[in-house]
């Protein structure tokens, strides 16, 4: 299955003949704006960027976050809310940790959730 890859800057990604890859300017969210336009049904977008996912879901893509948990029509609402509260919280100087580093489970759900995902949009 074809892929590609998007970023404003170098991106050490694998040679292969199914993997391009688009370089976007730096401007802010050039690449994000990049993938929102290029996003719609039967692309699988991979993103942990929250605002990114709900301007790809809006666009009819199918949305998964780099651990494997997909973003929803019904799971994305919540996410930019808890997305709020934890910028809020930022911003009053609360110290609150990040996600915890990517390990080999985040990697196995990844894959699975990835396949299913492939498997679906082959269906239709």
């Amino acid at each position: 299955m074809p892929g590609t890859l998007v970023s404003n800057g170098w991106l050490r990604d694998p040679a292969h003949r199914l993997i391009a890859r688009v370089a976007v300017s730096a401007a802010f969210d050039a690449a994000d704006d990049w993938i929102a336009e290029a996003a719609g049904a039967g692309h699988i977008v991979v993103t942990a960027d929250i605002l990114l996912a709900d301007r790809c879901l809006k666009a009819g893509a199918t949305v998964l976050a780099p651990g494997g948990k997909p973003f929803t029509a019904d799971s994305i609402g919540s996410a930019i809310a808890t997305r709020a509260i934890m910028a809020d919280l930022r911003a009053g100087g609360d110290q609150i940790g990040g996600p915890p580093p990517f390990g080999k489970a985040d990697r196995s759900n990844f894959l699975q959730a990835l396949d299913a995902a492939i498997v679906r949009l082959r269906k239709r």
